[in-house]
Parts: structure tokens; sequence; C-alpha cells
């Protein structure tokens, strides 16, 4: 019975190499067996290949994938045939006989004996030293790390956006825009936000700082950011307003279609402004589309209350400068209290004049004390020798000096010297 047990065990193992090795190497293993097998059930193991070399083509596979039971049913002696109950498939025992005595040729034999040969490699396998050195390893991917430094070389989105300028060690210390880029595909998911960035209007050289400061919109829905474009357009923008506004305000794509909407209902409602007047300020300064409000409404109140111009007033202020609604607030107010105050500027020059508010206050003063020590410190349109505040704050010093102060940029340097 042991006997049987082994013989039967060793038929399994051929059955399973017939699937899992080769062809080549179970006609070898069926080579070997073939007088054991022909012991237990009288039945010649050429005869089970059918050796037309169809058996052969067809990897064993009707065998490979039968219960052993059905591959080696008994055979009805009478009629000379062999059934299988699974594949229902009837071969004359002559047939088979006729083309089963294939004796493979030198080469065959040597090429089963190095196939004997050959066993699955191991980790524990001994290698000899000159194996080891040609042995290259890769580093190993990081499973956590505080820069996207370490995840450059695998991945292929971080690879392509460091190449157009994309500063990632800006980009990781925005919150959850490291974790955004690893998860995206370059082909599906980059590519296709880079070329609507480009049709909108972004040029080359601006995706790289467009992207540091916005990471976000490579997440973003395309048929969402279609729509947001789609809204500007109907509110009459044109296209190189909308390149400009884009590439001036990478985050405004970002903004929903109502969160655009109610900005745009704000500057026009709060501040009073004309539709046309709305638009040409979003435009020359589209941060204010995408910005905290609340600069905005206390600027707004601080030339109303403190500064005490009229609102038709800072309507004209603001549409000259719109950079007025974002100032630092005390920089707004110790630059009109010098102007107002020290220099005896009324509002409505400062109205007609209101690039002064852009100016360095330390170049104001120094102009205005240079021309007042001169004598000739004069901004009454209305007197002569009259001093525009255009020209004092924007020319340089060799043109103010020669033109406004009628004196040498020596003498100006020397006056500076002893304040």
């Amino acid at each position: 019975m042991w006997k049987m047990a082994f013989w039967a065990q060793q038929m399994c193992k051929w059955c399973l190499s017939v699937k899992s090795v080769s062809v080549a190497h179970s006609v070898q293993q069926l080579r070997r067996t073939q007088r054991t097998w022909t012991q237990l059930n009288g039945l010649s193991v050429l005869s089970l290949l059918g050796a037309d070399n169809h058996f052969l083509q067809r990897g064993l596979k009707t065998c490979g994938s039968l219960p052993l039971g059905n591959c080696l049913r008994s055979t009805n002696s009478s009629n000379g045939r062999f059934l299988s109950s699974e594949s229902n498939l009837i071969s004359p025992v002559n047939s088979c006989q006729q083309q089963a005595e294939v004796i493979p040729s030198a080469d065959d034999k040597t090429l089963y004996e190095d196939w004997e040969d050959i066993w699955p490699s191991s980790a524990l396998d001994e290698i000899s030293e000159e194996e080891a050195v040609q042995i290259v390893a890769e580093p190993p991917l990081p499973f956590t790390s505080f820069t996207l430094g370490d995840y450059v070389d695998h991945s292929e989105t971080l690879s392509k956006l460091v190449l157009l300028g994309v500063d990632l060690s800006k980009v990781e210390k925005r919150p959850k825009a490291g974790q955004l880029l690893l998860t995206l595909d370059f082909e599906k998911d980059v590519r296709k936000r880079l070329l609507f960035l480009k049709d909108v209007g972004v040029e080359d050289n601006e995706l790289g700082p467009f992207l540091t400061q916005n990471p976000y919109i490579l997440g973003e829905d395309m048929e969402a950011l279609e729509t947001r474009v789609a809204y500007l357009k109907s509110k009459k923008f044109g296209k190189e307003a909308i390149a400009r506004m884009v590439s001036k305000a990478p985050f405004l794509l970002s903004f929903s279609v109502e969160r655009l909407d109610n900005r745009l209902g704000f500057f026009q409602k709060e501040l009073g402004l004309s539709v046309q007047k709305t638009r040409d300020l979003v435009v020359r300064l589209p941060r204010l589309l995408t910005g905290s409000l609340e600069p905005i409404k206390e600027n707004w109140q601080v030339c109303q209350v403190e500064l005490g111009f009229r609102r038709n007033e800072i309507q004209h202020i603001v549409s000259k400068i719109p950079k007025i609604l974002t100032a630092n607030k005390r920089k707004l107010t110790e630059t009109f209290d010098y102007l107002h105050n020290v220099m005896g500027i009324p509002h409505h020059i400062l109205t007609h004049f209101p690039q002064v508010f852009n100016s360095k206050l330390l170049r104001v003063k120094e102009r205005h004390m240079f021309l007042a020590f001169l004598g000739r410190a004069q901004y009454d349109p209305a007197q002569p020798s009259y001093i525009s505040l255009d020209k004092l704050v924007s020319m340089p010093d060799e043109v103010f000096c020669t033109e406004i102060a009628k004196a040498s940029v020596k003498d100006f340097e020397k006056f500076l010297k002893t304040l």
C-alpha cells in the first residue's frame, strides 16, 4: 500500500509540473515514470499523450486541469478507446501507438538535462563576489518624509513639475499639497490641466510660479474650471483680461462661480462702482477677487472717516490706484498726514494725484524739505512756480534736481547729509 501511495504522490507531482513548469519538462518526467505507471494501470503513458504532437502542443491542458481520477480513468480494452469524463474526447489506441514512439534528438536531451538543473532562485542562495557587485539596488521609497525631494526620483509627476519650475520646497509647506501631488498621475491628471492653463493664457514661463502658489488646481475638476472661465466671459471679460487675471491671481480659478459673483457684486454695490469700473478694477488688481475682504472694508472706512475723503473722491482714487484698498493702514495714514497736514495739500489735489500714496514716504519728505529749503515748495496749481505731485515723486534724482529744484545733484546730496 505504501508503494501505491508513493507512486500516486509522484503522479500528482507530475500533474502539477505540467501546469507550472513547461511541456518539455513534463515530457521528461513522463518518460521517467513510464514503467511504474504501466505496472499500476496497465496503460502506456505514451498512449495518454496521444503522441501526435497535438496533445503536446496543447500543453497537456486537458489532463493538467482535470482531477487525477478523471485523467487515469480505466479504458475499455475491447474497443481500444480511452475516455475522459470531462473532455468526452475519444482517441483510437492504434493512432496513438503509431505516433507515440518519438525519439528526441541529442539536442533535445541536452536541453531537458539543462532544464532539470535549473531551480528557482532564492534569497538564501549563495552568490559569488562578482555577482554581488553587479547587483544594483534602487534606494527604497520612504514611507514618511518631511520633504517632497525624497520622492522626486520615484514620481514622474514631481520630476516633471520640477522641470516646469515648480518650487517643491514651497509647495510642501502648503497644507496637504504634497499628498495631493503624490497621488496624481501626470498623463491622466496633470497634463490636461496644464494644457487648460495654457489655453486660458498662462505663459510657459509662468506655469512654474503659478503652480508653486496654487498646486491645488491640479486636483480641480476640469468641468468646474471650464465653467469658471465661461462665467468670466459671460461678464464681458476679454481673453487678454482673463489671461492677466488668472496669471496674476493663481487662486482665481479655484473659486466657485458663486464666490466670484459675490466678490464682483461687493465692489459694485458696496463701493458704488459702475460695471465698467468694477471690471477695470479687478483686471488691474485680480487678487482683490481672491484675497480677504476685511482689509478692503477697513481701508474704505479709513479713507472716509479718518482721512476725510468723500465717497466720489475715494471711487476716483481707487479706480486710479487699486492698491490703496489693500495698502497697510499705518502707511496710508502716515502718508496722508504728511501730505495734507505738513505739505498743506488739500483733498481735491490728492484726489487728482493719488499716485503719491504709492510712493515711499521718506522720498516725499526728503524732496519736500529740499524744495522748502530752496523756497520752491509750491503745490497750488493756481500759484506761479507750481510743482505737481506727480513730478515730485516720479522723477529720478537727476531730473528732479535740474528741472524741479533748479539745483545740482551734489547740492541735494549735501542737504540730505544735514538731516
